[in-house]
């Protein structure tokens, strides 16, 4: 059975499910940060998947990156599945700008988090699950 990662939990913002992955917005508005988390228990790596959801997930991993071109017009955008810490398979996808805080470099470990309000972060899981076409199941 499926279940989110704690950590993952307590950083994010839910912002709907696609057909594979829960999408999460990471809350640090210092950059438009999405992680997509394929809903398969005990996955730690893509080749964990079988072969019809890792091509899911390159599917639903080029939706969101289309969704932050789209909506955030970035430089250029950082896509990486690393989980040295945490462990579940859970893939980064950071809009990236040339006048960031962390620019050029990764944003890992470079500076603290910046949360966002509840509205902001309202405001931008809504612009993203209207972009991605999922249901709000409230």
């Amino acid at each position: 059975m499926f279940e989110l990662d704690s950590r993952l939990a307590a950083d994010t913002y839910v912002v709907g499910e696609l057909p594979l992955s829960r999408v999460l917005l990471m809350n640090d508005r210092q950059f438009p940060w999405i992680i997509l988390v394929p809903k398969r228990a005990g996955v730690q790596d893509t080749i964990d998947l079988t072969e019809a959801d890792q091509l899911q997930l390159l599917a639903e991993s080029r939706q969101v990156c289309l969704a932050l071109k789209s909506l955030y017009a970035p430089d250029k955008l950082n896509v990486a599945a690393l989980g040295n810490i945490v462990k579940q398979l859970h893939v980064h996808h950071i809009a990236r700008y040339r006048d960031d805080i962390a620019w050029p470099q990764p944003i890992w470990g470079r500076q603290p988090a910046i949360p966002y309000d509840s509205q902001s972060a309202q405001l931008r899981c809504q612009q993203l699950k209207t972009f991605l076409n999922m249901e709000d199941k409230r």
